[in-house]
């Protein structure tokens, strides 16, 4: 599994990755997708725009590419992208079971994904996502892992996950909710015959949300690559929409509210992979910006001001409309 070497690339921008569940789909809670994407959702629309933006990502550095099953149809674009571009062989792909995308490619669904971490649930998703990505899937993470997800305790699901591995796919989780610190934990003490099972985490942490932050350099110094995801706090932290100490802070640096919110993430040590989840090319060219953001004392403390609490984050996140 090749993220080591992600991890120490030459290129700044090998550090951030490219998420594809604002585009993988015609619905999402991210702020802004009326103007990012328009009336316009068909498949083939989505599966033009997903093109686009890889080609510009991987022309720009980006070899990371995340999905998930439940992000519509964000594996089936990808696989579509990589199948036409053979010689792309230093691309590292991570997706996600756990969630099934239920929305029926519609924005107004009573239900988006419905989360199941049972065993039969993985084996039907591990084998939905082998068919469309077949041996470019790298990492295979448990979608959003809370304390109290079966999948912390699940020895024969454990089990296979360790059997995975020992094909050569990379086992990880990813973190959701107030209380990601203590999934991270209850994760890291996972093992199957003595061994850790996880080797990557993905959680949310952004300046407004940094509850997770010690859990993830431990994490870092255990061993495993930190993925950060919803590093713009789902467009919270993009103009118009940013707090007016982020648009100080960006306005002082002639660069966007999102490069300077992305850019803090990058400065902590223990994050491997920064997520864009950008839904045009102009958007991820600004996102990209973050790796040469350079930002001073102040600007930083101004910043770190702006944490909330997380409770109170997450049910503003949860209060975010589908559109």
């Amino acid at each position: 599994m090749p993220f080591a070497r992600l991890a120490t690339a030459t290129t700044p921008t090998c550090h951030i990755g490219l998420g594809l569940a604002a585009i993988g789909r015609p619905g999402y809670i991210n702020l802004g997708r009326e103007e990012d994407l328009g009336e316009d959702r068909s498949v083939e629309t989505l599966r033009a725009r997903t093109q686009e933006l890889l080609d510009a990502a991987y022309a720009q550095g980006v070899r990371y590419f995340d999905v998930a099953r439940s992000y519509g149809r964000s594996e089936e674009f990808l696989a579509d992208w990589l199948t036409a571009r053979p010689g792309f062989d230093d691309i590292v792909v991570g997706s996600k079971w756990g969630y099934t995308y239920t929305a029926d490619w519609t924005t107004d669904a009573q239900q988006h994904e419905v989360k199941d971490h049972t065993l039969a649930t993985y084996e039907r998703q591990r084998a939905e996502s082998a068919q469309l990505l077949g041996d470019r899937l790298d990492l295979y993470q448990i979608h959003s892992v809370t304390p109290d997800s079966p999948a912390l305790t699940d020895k024969e699901l454990h089990a296979r996950l360790a059997e995975a591995a020992a094909q050569g796919t990379t086992i990880g989780f990813s973190t959701s909710g107030p209380a990601q610190a203590d999934a991270v934990r209850a994760a890291l003490a996972v093992t199957v015959d003595g061994e850790p099972l996880f080797r990557t985490v993905q959680s949310t942490y952004n300046i407004l949300e940094t509850s997770a932050a010690p859990a993830l350099a431990e994490a870092h110094d255990a061993g495993l690559t930190v993925i950060v995801k919803e590093g713009m706090a789902n467009g919270r932290l993009a103009a118009p929409h940013a707090p007016d100490a982020l648009k100080s802070v960006a306005e002082e640096t002639s660069l966007g509210c999102d490069a300077v919110a992305l850019a803090v993430i990058l400065r902590e040590p223990w994050a491997g992979v920064v997520l864009s989840g950008a839904a045009t090319v102009n958007q991820l060219t600004s996102n990209l910006h973050a790796a040469v953001v350079d930002l001073e004392e102040d600007q930083l403390a101004r910043l770190a001001a702006l944490a909330e609490e997380p409770h109170a984050y997450w049910a503003k996140r949860s209060s975010l409309p589908w559109h």
